[in-house]
C-alpha cells in the first residue's frame, strides 16, 4: 500500500462524492496502491449514508462512524489507526484542499526523506477578518513557542511517514500541533510545501472564531507538556523554591527588625511584610510539593511507548 488519505468530516454530505471522484483519479493517474479512509465525526445530513455507499462500491474506501461529533483530533486519531500506507496523507472534505497536490507530497516523504511535510496555504480564499488575519497571529505565536518553523500549522493537507502516526497520540484538539508532537517524539525532518487553497464550494465552515481561543490555549499545554512534561519538578520546583526564599528573607527582615531595631513598635501581625511572608512561603511550599508529587507520578505510572526500534540483522 503506497497511500492511505485520511479524511475527516462533520456534514459535508454535498462535496464527498465530488471529492471522492477526483481524489480516485489522481490516484489511477499516478499509478498508486491507496486507500480513502472517511471518519464521520458525528454528522446529521446524511454524509454518513454516502460514504458507507461508497465503501460498499469501491474497495479502496473505507467508512468510520462516529455516533456524535467528538472532535477532528479524535477523528484523525482514528483513521490512523486503521492506515496501512506507506505514506499517510490528511485532507479535509470540503474541496478547499487540492488533491493534485498528493503525488508531489509523497515524493517528498519517500524519496526526499521528510518524516512530514505540512501543506502550506499561502493564498487563501478565506475571510480576512475571521480567518486570515487571526490564523497569522495564531501561526506566529505557535512557531515562537514549539520551535517548528511552518507558516501554516492549520492546513489540513499534510503527509506523514507511517511510523510517524503511529508513534504519536493525536488527543483532545491537538492535531493543529501534530508536527510539534512529531518534533517531541525524535522525528526531526519534518517541510513545508505551498499548496494551493480553493474556495469552499459547497456549505459553511464548521469552525469558528473560537477555535483561535482553543488553539492558544492548546498551544500553551502542548509547550508545558513538551518543555517539563518528563520534569514538573524543574518548574514547580524552581518557582516554589524561590517564593519561599523570598518569604523566608522577609521573615528574616521582620525578626531582626522586631528583636533588635524596634522592639516596642507595632506587632509583626499588624505590619504588611508579615502577609506577604506568609503568603509567599505558603505558595512556595504548595509549588514545590506539587512539582513533587508530579515527579512522584511520572516514576510510577505506566508509560506509553512512543518510540521506534528499529533492527538490523545479518541473514
Amino acid at each position: 500500500m503506497n497511500i492511505s488519505i485520511v479524511i475527516p468530516l462533520l456534514n459535508e454530505a454535498e462535496s464527498i462524492q465530488e471529492l471522492h471522484r477526483w481524489t480516485a483519479g489522481v490516484m489511477q493517474s499516478n499509478g498508486f496502491l491507496y486507500e480513502i479512509i472517511f471518519i464521520d465525526d458525528g454528522s446529521t445530513d446524511g454524509s454518513w449514508e454516502i460514504i458507507d455507499k461508497l465503501s460498499r462500491e469501491h474497495p479502496e474506501v473505507k467508512a468510520i462512524r462516529f455516533l456524535k461529533n467528538f472532535g477532528k483530533s479524535q477523528a484523525l486519531h482514528a483513521g490512523f489507526a486503521k492506515a496501512i500506507g506507506e505514506v499517510v496523507i490528511t485532507m479535509d472534505a470540503d474541496l478547499q484542499d487540492n488533491p493534485e497536490e498528493i503525488p508531489e507530497l509523497y515524493k517528498m516523504v519517500t524519496s526526499h526523506g521528510y518524516d512530514l511535510v505540512s501543506g502550506w496555504k499561502k493564498k487563501r480564499y478565506d475571510s480576512v477578518v475571521s480567518k486570515n488575519l487571526p490564523s497569522k497571529l495564531f501561526n506566529f505565536a505557535a512557531r515562537k513557542t514549539s520551535g517548528v518553523a511552518l507558516h501554516d500549522f492549520n492546513c489540513g493537507l499534510k503527509a506523514y511517514k507511517n511510523e510517524v502516526i503511529k508513534t504519536i497520540e493525536v488527543t483532545g484538539e491537538m492535531h493543529r500541533y501534530i508536527p510539534v508532537l512529531a518534533k517531541n517524539a525524535g522525528f526531526g525532518k519534518i517541510g513545508e510545501k505551498v499548496v494551493l487553497h480553493q474556495a469552499r464550494k459547497y456549505g459553511t465552515t464548521k469552525f469558528g472564531a473560537e477555535r483561535f481561543v482553543r488553539g492558544f490555549l492548546d498551544l500553551i499545554t502542548i509547550w508545558f507538556l513538551s518543555s517539563f512534561g518528563k520534569r514538573p519538578m524543574h518548574l514547580f520546583g524552581a518557582w516554589g523554591a524561590f517564593m519561599f526564599f523570598v518569604g523566608f528573607l522577609f521573615a528574616l527582615y521582620l525578626g531582626i527588625d522586631k528583636l533588635f531595631i524596634d522592639p516596642k513598635g507595632r506587632l509583626i501581625t499588624q505590619r504588611p511584610e508579615f502577609y506577604i511572608t506568609l503568603t509567599a512561603m505558603v505558595m512556595g511550599t504548595q509549588l514545590f510539593l506539587a512539582g513533587f508529587i508530579g515527579e512522584l507520578i511520572l516514576r510510577n505510572r505506566k508509560e506509553t511507548k512512543n518510540y521506534i526500534v528499529k533492527e538490523h540483522r545479518n541473514l
